[in-house]
């Protein structure tokens, strides 16, 4: 039976862990070939370990996001190594709550950067690519946050939603190159992202929320990327919002 992305090449950021090394591994088992992307060169490694050993093809890419240089690099060593970039998965970011009143406004920055400049830097790399090669597909993971906004979460809401509207944007511009776009929008997700929160009463209420429900798995969120990406080329799912059945 031929793999629904038999040939396919993926770049994916964010991918030593979480949501990013599900994709990456769930793409690989459909057949594509990977370009995996993080700082952390430790994980990465055991990320294409678990890809190779299942037979599938992996490079490993250490890299920061947040510094332009490094990742337009990182785009273009993965075209001249596969000779093409069929799919892109924004998968990198980092959501660091708190109240507004005297919050830490760096980690407001830090979040635009990873969460909102850097994927607006990789689509710029990456379009070229796709055009070149008569389409691709970008794959942006948002949040729940995209779309529901919440106090304590002002940062993150702003980033997300950003996120959004440049995806939409992004859409438009290129659907007639046929390169789709599709915005990931997950829930509450068992993943690192809340280690990063860096006040200790909010990052305990939402270890507390995680485990008061059965929270999705990033294998959860790979599967929704592989029906967006697997789609015929008519067709384009341009925002899919993924929760937790218990998650109001």
């Amino acid at each position: 039976m031929t793999k629904k992305l038999a040939g396919k090449v993926v770049f994916v950021t964010g991918a030593s862990s979480g949501i990013g090394e599900a994709t990456a591994v769930t793409l690989a088992e459909e057949g594509a070939y990977l370009a995996v992307l993080a700082r952390r060169a430790d994980g990465l490694e055991q990320v294409v370990k678990r890809i190779k050993d299942a037979g599938g093809e992996a490079v490993p890419i250490v890299a920061d996001v947040t510094n332009e240089a490094q990742l337009r690099a990182a785009i273009r060593r993965a075209k001249e190594t596969f000779g093409r970039i069929d799919i892109l998965v924004n998968n990198a970011g980092v959501m660091l709550l708190h109240q507004i009143d005297g919050a830490d406004t760096g980690e407001w920055r830090q979040m635009f950067e990873i969460n909102v400049l850097a994927v607006m830097l990789a689509c710029h790399e990456i379009l070229p690519i796709m055009k070149e090669q008569g389409g691709g597909h970008i794959v942006n993971i948002s949040s729940v946050a995209g779309r529901q906004v919440k106090a304590g979460y002002s940062g993150y809401n702003a980033s997300k939603w950003a996120l959004g509207a440049f995806s939409e944007s992004l859409r438009q511009e290129v659907t007639k190159q046929h390169i789709r776009v599709t915005v990931i929008e997950p829930g509450m997700v068992a993943t690192e992202l809340r280690q990063h929160i860096t006040d200790p009463e909010v990052r305990k209420a939402q270890q507390e929320a995680e485990h008061s429900i059965t929270p999705l798995r990033g294998e959860d969120i790979a599967a929704a990327i592989v029906f967006a990406v697997t789609q015929p080329e008519h067709v384009s799912i341009s925002e899919m919002l993924i929760r937790p059945t218990e998650q109001v």
